[in-house]
């Protein structure tokens, strides 16, 4: 598939690390560090701007890495870029260590994943089908 991008970062294009990868790592293209502060977020710019087709979304995501290792996470996790926005791509991040972190020019940030979705129409009825588990939910499976 083809996605057009126009590019203002001064880095390469986002790429897959290897062949089966679902997501590509986004970075930070920033004119100077950004310094996150314990339970601080911002929103960090990458300089890309994307044009996806119908019927797909961008899903913006930690990098696990930097989730394990730093406590550096995507607020609003998955982030969702829809097929009509054409403003820049921005990552919130939050720092939710107990360490200062400094966001780098260059730094990869997060990874975006390309999905397919659906539009659905509601059709509303008075009544739902009937399931064995019902409205069984939050923890219901582990319970005897």
């Amino acid at each position: 598939m083809k996605v057009k991008i126009v590019s203002k970062s001064k880095h390469a294009l986002p790429a897959y690390s290897t062949v089966k990868s679902a997501g590509m790592d986004l970075r930070a293209n920033l004119n100077q560090p950004v310094v996150l502060k314990t339970l601080e977020r911002a929103l960090i710019p990458t300089g890309l701007f994307i044009e996806l087709p119908d019927g797909f979304e961008a899903q913006i995501r930690p990098r696990s890495g930097l989730a394990f290792k730093k406590g550096i996470t995507v607020l609003n996790t998955p982030g969702t870029i829809d097929a009509d926005y054409r403003g820049e791509i921005g990552v919130i991040l939050i720092n939710l260590s107990n360490e200062e972190f400094v966001v780098n020019d260059g730094e990869r940030i997060c990874q975006m994943v390309i999905a397919k979705h659906e539009t659905i129409n509601w059709e509303q009825v008075e009544i739902l089908t009937e399931t064995d588990r019902g409205e069984g939910g939050f923890g219901h499976t582990g319970k005897k």
